[in-house]
């Protein structure tokens, strides 16, 4: 019973982060995003134990206009037959300058199980710093100054902004860096696509796609020398249809199950 609770701990910390980390990028102005507002998707989440894969939750994406910024709202929940026992309720918000896709305001409000946890991080373009603010709640939050970076994110405007890049990069297989802010600490990270192939999801469909190879953060949660495989689909949209990771115990599995209002035609879907 205690593998199984630390299991399902390490797979709500990672119900984000094996949908999201998946950047490549060269850092100009956003020519055109490419989402658009009430754009929405959502990926279900399977966890394998002792050889079993068990759907255990989802995180849904959805995206909003307000204003000079996009609003992306995220939501990650297990499944009610799991809440009896570990009970994820995780909400996420960021807001991007609608002319750079950069981050302006991220919050991380997160329960999972008798764990809470509050993040909320201010890009301050003006004065060239983040402040980042963390703690059980939101009233018991200390901040950290940190300089802002080239090339920075917050962990969901990292898919919004990076899905911008030029397929180009992709099909060469360039090795790109990118980094990203969490809990206080500024992670430098690397991703590249070393093929291209179709892939069958199971309940969402065939896919043409670039087979990505992620970086990740070595710890409580991901195993050493291990990375993120992931699927992207190989049309404008940019979206990732399947992420695959192993975790400290059992592994992870993350596949698309909808697609609403994306921006360009969904050529990648066979």
């Amino acid at each position: 019973m205690n593998c199984l609770y630390f299991s399902l701990k390490c797979l709500s910390r990672t119900i984000l982060s094996t949908v999201l980390i998946f950047g490549f990028l060269h850092f100009v102005l956003a020519k055109d995003a490419p989402f658009i507002p009430g754009e929405k998707t959502v990926y279900k989440i399977y966890y394998n134990w002792n050889f079993v894969w068990l759907s255990a939750g989802e995180v849904s994406f959805e995206v909003k206009d307000e204003g000079d910024v996009y609003h992306i709202e995220v939501t990650g929940k297990t499944y009610s037959s799991y809440e009896w026992f570990y009970k994820v309720r995780n909400k996420y918000h960021t807001y991007l300058d609608k002319k750079t896709l950069r981050p302006k305001l991220y919050i991380r409000d997160i329960q999972e199980g008798s764990y809470y946890h509050y993040e909320k991080i201010i890009f301050d373009y003006s004065s060239g710093n983040v402040y980042s603010y963390t703690g059980k709640s939101i009233g018991t939050t200390k901040m950290v100054i940190l300089p802002i970076q080239d090339n920075l994110f917050d962990l969901i405007s990292t898919m919004y902004y990076l899905r911008s890049v030029d397929r180009k990069d992709l099909i060469n297989k360039n090795k790109i860096p990118f980094k990203m802010i969490l809990d206080n600490e500024i992670y430098n990270l690397n991703i590249a696509s070393d093929h291209q192939s179709c892939v069958t999801v199971k309940e969402s469909g065939r896919y043409n796609t670039f087979h990505c190879v992620a970086d990740v953060v070595a710890g409580n949660v991901f195993r050493k020398n291990t990375s993120l495989q992931l699927k992207v689909a190989n049309d404008e949209n940019l979206i990732p249809v399947l992420i695959e990771s192993p975790l400290s115990i059992g592994s992870v599995k993350a596949i698309l199950t909808v697609h609403q209002n994306l921006k360009y035609p969904f050529t990648a879907k066979l």
